[in-house]
Parts: C-alpha cells; structure tokens; sequence
C-alpha cells in the first residue's frame, strides 16, 4: 500500500511542477497535514475516555455481568469459548466496545479472545475464530462514537443523526458475514 501512495505522491508532484502549481501543492500539503493533526486530537479524547472506560468495566467486574447479559446469544455462537472464563470476558468487553463503536478499544480484547480461542488450535484456524473475525469486521454498533467524534470534528451540526443508518447496515453486515461464516464452515 505504501508504494501505492508513493505513486500517487510522486505522480502529484510531477503534475504539479509540469503545470506550474507547486506553490498550491505545497500550501494544500501543509493545510492537509495540520487538518490531520487536528483530527487526531479531536479524535484521542473520545478514544482515551472509552478505552478507560471499558478497562474499568473489566476491573469492575462489569464484563461478567455483562456476559451473564448477553449469554443466550454468545453461547450459541460461541459454544467452546464460552466454557473458558478468560476467552468469555474478553469476548463480551471486545462485543461491548463494537456495540460503543470503539472498533479501537475493541482490538485489544479482540486479540485477547482471539488467543484465548485459539490457543488449542494448532495454526487451523476454528470455525469460532472465524465467526470472531467477522463480528469484529461487521461489528454491530448501538452508538457509533468514533463517527461521531470525526463527524463532530469535521464539525458536524448534529454528529449522532446517522444512527438509523447504521444500526440497519451493522445489523445486516453481521447478520451476512455469519450466514456466509455458518455456510462455509459446513463445506470447508
């Protein structure tokens, strides 16, 4: 990916002194980096305050009360992970951080289930693995506070109006990716 983007900076510069416009170039380079910037930092408050929160929901003891909660379903989807206790709580911080939209602070507890299931695996991945994977790719998300935070950032009127939007398609990705999950594990 980095020669790609390489390319098209290269390619972009080359225009840019082809036609004469290397001042603008450079001034929307600078006025892009410090957007970025920018962005970033609107972006690490809400990141830091949910990862915080979702720490202290582990501490608290939070995460088994939340998996006594969401047990019906998460037990049927993950029927041998759900017997170990290190592999259950970390599945129910990673699901309650993709249901926040904190796909950020929902790599860290995904990693830690995913190693928690896999752990007797033997390099294969297991048809539970996989479905992990796919509800963290398509993760259902209730409030979608990472969007939010870049909408706002962006300076959006309303950042949380698109949440209609996004409970249809997180709900239909999840829904597809483990139909597709469910039908593959039967022929593979």
């Amino acid at each position: 990916m980095s020669v790609v983007l390489l390319f098209f900076l290269s390619f972009s510069v080359f225009c840019s002194l082809f036609s004469g416009t290397a001042p603008e170039l450079a001034g929307a380079l600078l006025e892009g980096a410090g957007r970025g910037v920018t962005l970033t930092v609107s972006l690490a408050g809400p990141l830091c305050l949910w990862c915080g929160l979702t720490h202290t929901m582990e501490k608290t003891g939070l995460t088994e009360k939340l998996a006594k909660l969401l047990s019906p379903i998460l037990k049927r989807l993950f029927p041998k992970a759900w017997q170990d206790t290190a592999a259950r709580e970390a599945l129910c911080g990673n699901l309650s951080a993709n249901l926040l939209g904190l796909g950020s602070a929902a790599t860290p507890l995904g990693i830690r289930a995913a190693c928690a299931m896999a752990k007797d695996c033997d390099g294969i991945a297991s048809n539970e693995l996989c479905k992990l994977v796919v509800m963290n790719t398509a993760s259902v998300q209730l409030i979608p506070s990472t969007i939010a935070a870049l909408r706002a950032g962006l300076g959006a009127a309303s950042p949380f109006d698109i949440l209609p939007a996004v409970w249809i398609t997180s709900v239909c990705s999840v829904a597809a990716g483990l139909l597709a999950a469910k039908v593959m594990a039967k022929w593979c």
